[in-house]
């Protein structure tokens, strides 16, 4: 007769369970077998069984069920070991073991920190094919019992379930195995004060940038360098965590999108220096002497000239010193051109107007980024939690 060994697992506590650096979670359960030994009947009419502790267990026979992928695995023995036996009249016996274990887990990170993963612990007899033993659970998903107390910092426990299959080996042939499966989501709450709230300030910091004065270089590129290393330090320190795994995850996208708007926005100002600085390049080309508006010296635009510049419009040298009536008949013989000269000279004057437009409008790449940096982001941010969450 082929013997059945009944399972009935209570877990009283689950700990550092899916641990993303080792793989691995740890849990703490009572592993109760059931089976029917007719060696051990015994006639009674007062006692319903007979109850002994573990130095009862080397002297009968006891399933050798083991966790399968198991890494680590203990029973406690504090004060004693916590073994119990039971025996009932028909030859009904009840195994009680307290037990501390640790196992694999497949985790799948491409979700995460918004992920569910789905680990499993699997009891299998080491020595008895399924010829020799079948082992079932008692009462199906009803023999998973947990304590209503138990909570996880970082995972929420949306379910358990039971599953059996057969498991076959080349050199010893097939056993029973049984399965106990657990879901687990990850709460976020953690991740977003630790990692996705400050990317994103980082990122609208970065945009302050935006509303400082072109001028002011060494203000806007600290403030550039300073979120682009803060960036690179919040990256770090969550790949630090992480297995090194070949893929990309969630979190990655997330960080590596805010550090690419960071460092655009670095880009932004060097494009906006650039080109103010070619353009008032091309102003001082073209007008050398606008008046003291791109030279040092000042004139009074709407009033009189300097002696200086007033030699210098009536074609003399500084050192050639008029008398007032000779520079005044100079001067007004230098300004006296032809209609053709005058035309030429408006148009010079057109487009020396319109440059100098261009020159104060520069910071309009600014104004655009105000609006194209804070919609683009928020568009992103719509498209990753509508994703991933």
């Amino acid at each position: 007769m082929k013997p059945g060994l009944g399972v009935w697992p209570r877990f009283s506590k689950i700990q550092s369970l899916a641990s993303a650096a080792s793989w691995d979670f740890t849990m703490t359960l009572y592993l109760r077998h059931y089976w029917k030994d007719e060696r051990l009947v015994f006639p009674s009419t007062s006692n319903k069984s007979m109850t002994f502790d573990g130095r009862l267990v080397k002297k009968i026979w006891v399933p050798d069920v083991f966790f399968v992928h198991s890494k680590r695995s203990f029973i406690h023995d504090t004060t004693t070991d916590n073994i119990m036996l039971r025996v009932f009249p028909d030859g009904q016996v009840l195994y009680s073991l307290r037990i501390t274990v640790t196992a694999m887990c497949n985790m799948d990170f491409s979700h995460f920190p918004l992920d569910s993963q789905t680990c499993s612990l699997e009891l299998e007899s080491y020595a008895y094919t399924d010829e020799d033993l079948m082992l079932y659970w008692k009462n199906g998903d009803e023999s998973l019992k947990t304590d209503e107390k138990i909570s996880l910092s970082q995972f929420l426990i949306q379910k358990f379930h039971t599953t059996s299959r057969l498991a076959f080996y080349s050199s010893t042939g097939w056993y029973n195995r049984l399965y106990i499966n657990f879901t687990l989501r990850r709460h976020i709450f953690f991740f977003l004060l630790q990692t996705y709230f400050p990317a994103t300030l980082m990122v609208m910091l970065s945009w302050v940038s935006f509303w400082i004065d072109h001028r002011a270089v060494p203000a806007r590129v600290s403030l550039g360098i300073t979120t682009v290393l803060t960036m690179s330090t919040i990256i770090t320190g969550v790949n630090a965590s992480m297995p090194r795994v070949s893929y990309i995850k969630a979190v990655d996208i997330y960080l590596w999108v805010s550090f690419v708007f960071v460092f655009l926005s670095v880009l932004e100002y060097a494009a906006v220096n650039y080109l103010t600085t070619v353009l008032e390049r091309k102003l001082q080309e073209k007008f050398p002497c606008m008046c003291g508006i791109l030279h040092s010296r000042t004139m009074m635009l709407g009033g009189s000239c300097s002696e200086s510049e007033a030699n210098s419009l009536a074609g003399y040298p500084r050192s050639h010193i008029l008398t007032e009536e000779e520079r005044q008949d100079k001067i007004v013989a230098h300004l006296a051109l032809s209609s053709e000269s005058n035309s030429s000279r408006k148009k010079g004057l057109l487009k020396g107007q319109v440059g100098l437009r261009i020159f104060q409008n520069t910071h309009a790449i600014d104004k655009y980024s105000r609006l194209i940096f804070p919609a683009s982001y928020i568009f992103f941010n719509l498209i990753y939690w509508s994703v991933f969450a």
